[in-house]
């Protein structure tokens, strides 16, 4: 499928995957951000688009399926500190606990302004890709890049601090 036509199918494709998260209880920006996962990974399989029968069922199920691990990964951030500190009740624990957080907060402090802003407002704010883009007169692909760096950067000093 080329630009053009990919172009003009765009807008209810991504219709459809929004009203799809919605559908599944996703929240508006939660529903945005996997509308737009959907389009970019519509665009990356564009070559591939005119061997399915019906794009609008692609769109379903890769929009589901996204959501489902969104939803994953949720479950897992909803954790909040007050639970996991009444958990461990051992004052060596909480204090391993608070060691980690001046040490994260350190490494955060080191990443790029850029990359430590955008990941803050996605993960503290929870705003969406769009709406980054946006404020910092970005397109919205660098704000995924920027973001992915900068989560990456973290993965690889917690590995390293854990010996992993």
């Amino acid at each position: 499928m080329d630009r053009v036509a990919f172009e003009q199918q765009a807008r209810t494709w991504r219709h459809k995957a929004l009203s799809i998260a919605l559908s599944y209880g996703a929240g508006r920006d939660e529903a945005e951000d996997i509308a737009q996962e959907v389009m970019l990974r519509l665009w990356q399989m564009h070559d591939e688009l005119e061997r399915y029968e019906s794009i609008e069922a692609l769109v379903v199920l890769v929009a589901r399926h996204l959501l489902i691990n969104h939803q994953r990964r949720r479950k897992l951030e909803e954790l909040n500190e007050a639970v996991i500190v009444s958990i461990t009740s051992s004052p060596h624990e909480q204090l391993e606990m608070k060691e980690d957080d001046v040490w994260l907060t350190k490494r955060l402090e080191q990443l790029p302004t850029t990359q430590r802003t955008l990941l803050y407002m996605r993960q503290v704010e929870r705003r969406s890709h769009e709406e980054l883009a946006q404020l910092l007169g970005i397109e919205t692909t660098s704000v995924s890049t920027l973001l992915a760096r900068a989560r990456r950067t973290l993965l690889e000093e917690i590995k390293r601090r854990n010996n992993i």
